[in-house]
């Protein structure tokens, strides 16, 4: 018996694991039959619209849906760009939560929270809300 591990090949480790091509293509035709939209199931006519503005209306989120995820897998993701100052100000208040007042979260989590409350504000007040005015910069 030798002492050496056995390995896949080469042609083993780099094999196609995808289906080839023309299944590809039967499948996208077979799945290219008109998909009817929300509007025409229930027997309403979506209003005639530009290609590329939204046909359907916004959701509108209940106040109980209202609160910030937490700690969950997240599926969608923005890329936000920060200064340096402001990435500062970001981890002092990680560090001032952790620190004074004995809660462990992540900068994710704050920003999270930080939308919530902003949005929130701006829903009840609306143009005198406070992220209107910063905006506006009064």
């Amino acid at each position: 018996m030798t002492r050496r591990a056995s390995l896949p090949g080469a042609d083993e480790l780099f094999r196609a694991n995808t289906p080839a091509l023309s299944a590809v293509r039967q499948v996208a035709e077979t799945a290219a039959a008109p998909i009817a939209t929300p509007a025409q199931a229930i027997g309403t006519s979506a209003p005639k619209s530009k290609k590329g503005v939204r046909t359907i209306s916004r959701r509108r989120v209940t106040a109980a849906e209202k609160s910030p995820s937490g700690r969950e897998l997240h599926e969608e993701k923005i890329t936000v760009y920060l200064s340096t100052d402001e990435l500062f100000d970001l981890d002092q208040a990680r560090l001032m939560l952790r620190g004074d007042l004995g809660l462990a979260v992540d900068r994710g989590r704050i920003v999270r929270e930080s939308i919530a409350v902003i949005i929130a504000d701006l829903e009840a007040k609306g143009d005198q809300s406070i992220l209107a005015r910063r905006l506006r910069g009064i």
